[in-house]
This record gives structure tokens, sequence and C-alpha cells, in this order.
């Protein structure tokens, strides 16, 4: 496992930044205009000499066809980009009307909405730049027409033409619910990944007890708790030879006033009053208005939950895609399973217990995943059926006992809900010949 905290703030640096549109197509925009002033000077310092073959590729026209034409591509480019801007927002609506509200940050972190709005933007401003450089002849110079700036400006726009094909293309295959769940579990697994990976330190060997004189640390803002830095955490708390526990798992809505950890001396003498300490602790929690999937485990598993809850509901009835959703929650359970409980607590290098984390439990997110879907869907012989496989698939992975009991219990109160709602016995009978199969998988 890795010794630092650089997995976990990364994610959450690249999360902050990914899921914005502004930042790329406005360095596009600062390129282009630095470009846009560049190569004019550039046309100016060469345009006698080049070579008659590389001239003969260059735009060969005028002063007022220079300017006819970058005029044509930034009034061209602009209305383009107005349409991209219009389509986008459509494919936000239908997002969040089809699947879940939450998949709307994923469409706003889409790379290609990215190079796209950058490419648009970037060229309609390097054209108005270009523009400008273009001159009439006076008596004391002729006149001046970059010939290589105003042919890279018609590449730009070809460029353009090209990318609103595959924006295009790319938005229609987006707005598919089989692509948002997939890109949903992709995102997903990586967190999961990074989480198990990236550990402060080492588990360790016996946890620490929580005294009753232990101090708590409250949320001075209110928001979702988005990231936590374990590895300073450890590093605090060893510095002050204390034990830091922290109260609420990532992704937790926290309100102003409310703990986010407690700490007490490791040393077992009285805990005292250190605002220093309280502050340095509760600087290493960082809250914001939305959750994010940099540290929270459950993010991905809530937004394709969602999915299927809105495939359940009496307004839509896609039982299909309610079951196509649970497979992609067996999977994730799946490898949360094969990987084993997280450590329950983490010690420095000389092996004494500092700080005791807050992860979602494996019943919680069972719960948050499979269980609201039997609570909707196990009417539904299809949906059922698919839920009772899925608790197998995950039992076959499972590295745990208590994993395997809380499978266990999942099953026994899915069959319940599926006798009091299913349509008839030989729904019924069906699903108990799956629950025995299931059993058996379970041990």
């Amino acid at each position: 496992m890795a010794r630092n905290g650089f997995g976990p703030r990364a994610a959450a640096l690249s999360e902050a930044i990914a899921s914005r549109l502004w930042p790329i197509p406005l360095a596009a925009t600062v390129v282009a205009v630095i470009l846009g002033v560049v190569l004019p000077q550039v046309d100016r310092a060469i345009d006698q000499n080049l070579p008659a073959t590389f001239a003969a590729l260059l735009f060969g026209g005028g002063v007022e066809a220079a300017r006819a034409v970058l005029s044509a591509i930034a009034g061209s480019v602009i209305t383009v980009t107005s349409l991209t801007f219009s389509l986008t927002v459509v494919a936000l609506q239908l997002a969040s009307s089809q699947g879940s509200p939450r998949l709307l940050r994923m469409f706003a972190a889409d790379r290609m909405v990215h190079a796209t709005l950058a490419i648009f933007i970037g060229t309609f401003a390097y054209a108005l730049t270009v523009l400008r450089t273009v001159e009439d002849a006076t008596e004391d110079a002729g006149a001046f027409v970059p010939r290589i700036a105003v042919t890279v400006a018609s590449v730009l726009t070809l460029t353009s033409v090209v990318m609103l094909t595959f924006f295009l293309g790319h938005l229609a295959r987006q707005l598919r619910l089989e692509t948002m769940m997939r890109d949903a579990h992709r995102e997903a697994s990586r967190t999961i990944g990074m989480v198990w990976d990236a550990a402060p330190g080492r588990p360790a060997a016996v946890a620490p007890q929580t005294p009753q004189e232990a101090r708590e640390v409250r949320a001075e803002s209110s928001g979702f708790l988005t990231e936590v830095n374990r590895s300073r955490l450890l590093d605090i708390a060893r510095e002050h030879d204390v034990v830091v526990e922290e109260i609420s798992p990532t992704g937790t809505s926290v309100v102003t006033g409310a703990p986010l950890l407690r700490w007490w001396s490791r040393s077992g003498a009285p805990t005292r009053a250190d605002a220093g300490l309280d502050s340095a602790l509760r600087a290493q929690f960082s809250l914001a208005y939305e959750p994010t999937p940099a540290q929270d485990v459950s993010f991905g598993i809530r937004q394709i939950t969602d999915i299927a809850m809105k495939a359940l509901s009496p307004g839509v009835n896609d039982p299909t895609t309610a079951e196509y959703a649970v497979g992609h929650l067996a999977d994730l359970l799946a490898d949360i399973a094969a990987r084993g409980p997280l450590p329950g607590s983490f010690a420095d290098d000389s092996g004494a217990a500092r700080l005791v984390p807050a992860h979602p439990s494996f019943a919680s997110l069972v719960a948050l995943s499979l269980g609201r879907v039997r609570h909707y869907g196990s009417g539904d012989p299809l949906v059922a059926g698919r839920l009772l496989r899925a608790y197998g698939e995950v039992g076959r992975r499972t590295v745990d006992d208590g994993q395997r009991e809380v499978l266990r219990a999942e099953l026994a109160r899915t069959l319940e809900a599926i006798d009091a709602h299913a349509a008839d016995d030989t729904d019924v009978r069906a699903a108990r010949r799956i629950a025995d199969e299931v059993r058996a998988t379970l041990g």
C-alpha cells in the first residue's frame, strides 16, 4: 500500500478541474490569441523568402478577401459554438430525467465536450486576432495579408467541422443509459482501487478503544465531506502523541457544529483542550457543496442505484434497465468483497496505533445498492431474479465471513419481499429455486 496521500489528493484536484467547463476552453483562447499575434509577425519576416511550392499552398487572396474569410470564420464558428452549448444543455436535461441528477457532473467533465468547445472558441479568438493585422496599402507601406495566419485559420475551421461531427456522434452515444452506467461503473472502480491501495500507514495490530474523555472537533461550515488527508492526520497524531478517530465516512453530509473527529492522548494522560491541535486536525477535512468520487466509494454506487430507481418508477417502468443496473452493482460489490475489509486503524512507523478511519461498511454499501433495488423491484420477476443471482455473484468473491453473513441476511429479506409482492405462485417458486442455488454458493 502507498505510504502517502498523493493518490487521494491528486484525485480530488483532478476532479475539481475536470468537473468545470471553463479551464480548457480558456486555455485554448489564450493560446489562440498568442498564436494570432505571433504568426502575422512570422509572415512579415519570411513571406518573401518562402519556396514557391510551399507558397502555392497558402492563402492567395488580397486584403478584402482575407478580411472576408476571417470575418466569415469568426461569425460561423461562434454560431456553431452556441449550437454546441445548446446541445450540451439538452444532453444534461435528458441525463437528469432518464438517469440521475448526479450524472450531470459526468457530462460537465466529458473531455470531448471540453475539446470541442476549446477548438471552437480558440478558432473564433484566433480569427479575430488575425483580422486586426490585415492592413490596406498606405503611402508609407504596401498592403499586408498574413497568408500563413489566414491559412491556419482555414485549417482550424476545417478542424472545427470535423470536431462537430465527432461531437454529435459522441453525444448520441453518451445519452444512452448503458453508456451512463458504464462510465459511472468505471469511475467507481477507479475510486475503489484508489481507496484500497492508498493507505497512510500500516494497519495497527490492535485497534484503540475510544475513551470517554476523548475530545471532539466540530465542523465550522456545512457541506459534504469530500476529502480527508489521512497521511497528514497520521503525522499530526504522531507529533502530538495522540490518537485520532474519524466520525463520518467520506461523502457524508455535515452541518455546522457537527463532530468531524475525536482525539485523545495515547499516553493515558487526561485529554486537555488544544485549539491549535483542533485547527490542524480540522484543516485535513475538506467540505464542498456537493459530493465527489475522489474518495467516496459510495458515490458511483449511488449513481447506478439512482438509474435503477428511476427505471423502476411508475412513470418510467423500465425493468430491463434496472436489471442491467443490478449487474453493474453486483460487479462493484464483488470487487469490494474480493479486496476484503479495510483496516480498522493505522499505526505509525513505531507500530503505535494513531488513526481510526471512518469507512463505509460492506453492509451499508449492500443496503445502499441492492437493498434499495429490493425495496422497489421485488415485485418484478426479472429484477427479483437478477437480485438473487447478484448475491451469489458477490458471494463467490467474498473472502470475509462477515460479508457472507450480510449477503445471507439480504437474501432472506429479498425472499420475504418477493413473497409479499410477487404476482403469482410461479414467480415465488422460481425465486426460491434461485435462492437455493445462491445459499449453496454462500455456504
